[in-house]
């Protein structure tokens, strides 16, 4: 039975941002698109205060805030659901306490030390893998070994560690993670894609997937990333038929649209 996913509207407020070249970095630029993204179907607006490609610079946690603060203001006023897209505790709690309904961490949560601020929280949040396991994404090579294996085994560990400290499971979805974040080979990225199933089934939480414009599908068509609508919807498709609950996207008009079409085939005909 088909299942629409929760869609996750991306919005860079960042100089660096390898997709959309600092479009959004003005607090008014960000607050508007997050807007018309939710107007194109958006459920849930992620806010990302930091680049995470490889040729990012690093931002300080208090610049992520001071980056954040006018935009979540303005997004709660108007009900929007909000994600932060931050691995730095510090913006991490900043953002709980300022109404964020998701975290969205690149390093999965990787500091013990905030686990009794995660606990007491009501977020849900987004746990990645990522073979750089610290920081932002980079071009070392994917380690040897069955990729899926490696990220389960990572997710394994880290709900261990988190239910551990009181975070409740129901709270946690898995993002395994997609072009560098798991190596600079194409074929990477696909076999994984091709694996959803056997993630979500290993641990029965929703599965996360974040592929928009990304370097493994522009790398196969030979798009700039403005360009890369059609290799992303395609790739954004066969995640959710191989059973993704969560898509992170720029573009959640065509993804809506492509969703409402594939629904139909899921409907008893007339009579």
């Amino acid at each position: 039975m088909f299942q629409r996913p929760l869609i996750f509207g991306i919005v860079n407020i960042t100089p660096d941002s390898f997709s959309d070249g600092g479009r959004y970095f003005a607090a008014d630029a960000a607050i508007g698109h997050a807007k018309q993204l939710v107007e194109e179907g958006a459920d849930v607006i992620d806010l990302g205060p930091a680049s995470s490609n490889p040729d990012a610079v690093p931002v300080p946690a208090e610049e992520e805030i001071r980056r954040l603060a006018p935009v979540m203001e303005a997004l709660s006023g108007e009900g929007i659901a909000i994600s932060v897209d931050s691995f730095r505790p510090e913006t991490q709690a900043y953002a709980l306490v300022h109404g964020a309904q998701w975290l969205n961490d690149i390093r999965g949560f990787a500091e013990p030390s905030f686990y009794p601020t995660l606990a007491r929280a009501e977020a849900k949040l987004v746990l990645m893998h990522s073979i750089q396991r610290d920081g932002n994404a980079d071009r070392r090579g994917t380690p040897e070994g069955d990729i899926v294996e490696q990220i389960c085994a990572f997710f394994s560990e880290r709900l261990q560690a988190l239910e551990a400290a009181g975070v409740g499971r129901e709270r946690i979805v898995l993002d395994p993670g997609m072009g560098f974040f798991l190596g600079p080979r194409p074929e990477t990225s696909f076999e994984v894609l091709s694996r959803i199933g056997e993630i979500e089934a290993r641990f029965g939480l929703p599965v996360f997937i974040s592929v928009s414009r990304k370097s493994f599908l522009r790398a196969v068509t030979g798009r700039a990333p403005g360009e890369a609508g059609a290799a992303t919807l395609a790739a954004e498709l066969l995640a959710v038929r191989g059973g993704a609950r969560i898509i992170r996207t720029h573009e959640p008009r065509p993804l809506a649209d492509a969703l409402a079409v594939a629904a139909r085939f899921d409907t008893p005909a007339d009579g």
